[in-house]
C-alpha cells in the first residue's frame, strides 16, 4: 500500500508533504511532486499536512486521478532506468508534463484568513485547546 500524489500538487509543489514525510520517498519534479511506492511507508503523516489535499491513500484516490497511481510508480521506474535512456531527473511523468498550466485561483486557498496579533500572541502550538 502507499499514498500517491495527485494532480491538485501540479504547479504548486507546497513541499509540507516532504518536511513531514519520515522516509524521505517523496520526490520532487519540475511541476510537481512524486511518492516513491517502493520506498513509502503508508504512515500517513503526509496527507493532513497537504494544503490543496492532493495526497491520498491509494484506495481512496479519486476515480477520476485514479491514474496518478500508475504516473507516481513509473515516474520512479523512469528514473531507475540506464542515465543514457532516461529522460532529465528534474523533469516530469508524460502526463503530467502534458497538463496545461494550472491555475493557483483553483487550487485550495491557504492563507484565506487573518489572525490579529494578540490572537497570534496567544496560540499555544505545542498545547492547541
Amino acid at each position: 500500500m502507499t499514498y500517491v500524489i495527485a494532480q491538485p500538487c501540479v504547479d504548486i509543489k507546497d513541499r509540507a508533504c516532504v518536511t513531514e514525510c519520515p522516509v524521505d520517498c517523496i520526490h520532487e519534479g519540475a511541476r510537481t511532486l512524486y511518492i516513491n511506492p517502493a520506498e513509502c511507508v503508508d504512515c500517513h503523516a503526509c496527507e493532513p499536512v497537504c494544503p490543496v489535499e492532493a495526497i491520498f491513500h491509494e484506495d481512496d484516490l479519486p476515480r477520476h486521478w485514479a491514474h496518478y497511481l500508475a504516473v507516481n510508480a513509473e515516474y520512479f521506474d523512469e528514473a531507475a532506468s540506464p542515465p543514457g535512456e532516461r529522460r532529465d531527473a528534474v523533469g516530469d511523468h508524460p502526463v503530467v508534463a502534458a497538463l496545461p498550466r494550472q491555475s493557483v485561483l483553483h487550487k485550495k486557498e491557504i492563507s484565506v484568513f487573518a489572525v490579529g496579533k494578540e490572537e497570534a500572541a496567544d496560540a499555544d502550538l505545542w498545547f492547541p485547546s
